[in-house]
C-alpha cells in the first residue's frame, strides 16, 4: 500500500490505493509510520504523494464504522499524531506533491510535512462535521495554526471545498504548479543539498518557536543560531561564498 523508491539521498513515498482514493487504513498508516521511525541512512529528504491522481482522501471510513468505542477512537487518535510527530519532527525534510483529493486525514498528513507543493487538480476539505464525526489526527493544531480557527471552523461546519489556488492563499499549499512531483523533487534536491544540521534544527525549532513567548523564542533562536554557526558546516558555507564555489556539506 505504500510504495518506496529511494534515489540517491531522496526517498519518494506513494501512497497506493488509487481505487479507494488513497484512503488512509491502519495497515497503510502502520507502513508510513515504520518509515519514518528508521529512515535509511542515505535518505535526506522525503516525497510523500499519492497513485492514482489523488493525494489522500482521508480515513478508511469503512475501518471507522467498526471502532464505535471511545477509548478504541481515543487510541486510534493518539496513534495518528504520534506518527504524524515523526513525520514532521523526525528530523528528515519532507515534501508533499499534492493532486486530487487533499481531505480530512489527507490534509493531517499534508500539513505536518514541510513543503506542499499542488497541481491545480488539488482540493482540500474536512468533511467531518457531515459524517457525524470531530477530526482526530492533529487539524486542529496543525491546520488551525495554518488557517486560523475562524476559517477552519467554517470549514469543517460547511465542508467546504477549496481549490489548490485558494488552498495557497490560505498556506494549505506553498506552491501551485502543472507538474507538482516534478517541482516537489526539484526542492527536494534543493533542500538535501543544504547542510544536514541546518535542516535538522530548522525542522526542530521554528514550529516549536511559534508555540512559545516571545522571549522564549528569542532565546531558542539565540541557541538554534549558536549551534549552527558554529558548525563545521557553516564554516564550509562562509568559505564555498567567498571563494564563488557551491559548498561541499558533509553527507
Amino acid at each position: 500500500m505504500l510504495d518506496i523508491a529511494i534515489d540517491g539521498s531522496i526517498a519518494t513515498l506513494t501512497l497506493n490505493r488509487p481505487d479507494k482514493r488513497n484512503a488512509m487504513s491502519d495497515g497503510l498508516f502502520a507502513q508510513i509510520d515504520t518509515f519514518f521511525r528508521a529512515p535509511p541512512a542515505a535518505v535526506k529528504v522525503a516525497i510523500l504523494t499519492g497513485a492514482g491522481g489523488n493525494f489522500c482522501s482521508g480515513l478508511d471510513l469503512s475501518e471507522h464504522a467498526g471502532r464505535m468505542d471511545a477509548e478504541a477512537v481515543m487510541r486510534h487518535s493518539r496513534g495518528w499524531h504520534a506518527t504524524l510527530e515523526r513525520v514532521q519532527f523526525g528530523g528528515l525534510p519532507v515534501v508533499s506533491a499534492l493532486s486530487g483529493a487533499v481531505i480530512g486525514g489527507g490534509l493531517e498528513i499534508a500539513t505536518a510535512t514541510h513543503v506542499r507543493v499542488a497541481d491545480p487538480t488539488a482540493y482540500f476539505q474536512l468533511p467531518e462535521g457531515r459524517r457525524g464525526i470531530f477530526i482526530g489526527g492533529g487539524a486542529s493544531v496543525r491546520v488551525g495554526r495554518i488557517i486560523g480557527a475562524d476559517r477552519m471552523t467554517e470549514m469543517m461546519l460547511t465542508g467546504r471545498k477549496y481549490d489548490a489556488q485558494d488552498g495557497r492563499a490560505m498556506g494549505l499549499a506553498h506552491y501551485v504548479v502543472d507538474d507538482a512531483m516534478a517541482k516537489a523533487r526539484e526542492l527536494a534536491e534543493q533542500i538535501a543539498g543544504n547542510a544536514p544540521l541546518s535542516n535538522y534544527i530548522m525542522i526542530q525549532a521554528l514550529a516549536r518557536i511559534d508555540d512559545m513567548g516571545r522571549s522564549d523564542g528569542f532565546f531558542t533562536e539565540s541557541l538554534c543560531a549558536a549551534i549552527t554557526q558554529t558548525s563545521t558546516d557553516a564554516r564550509e558555507g562562509l568559505t564555498a561564498f567567498l571563494q564563488k564555489r557551491d559548498p561541499q556539506f558533509r553527507a
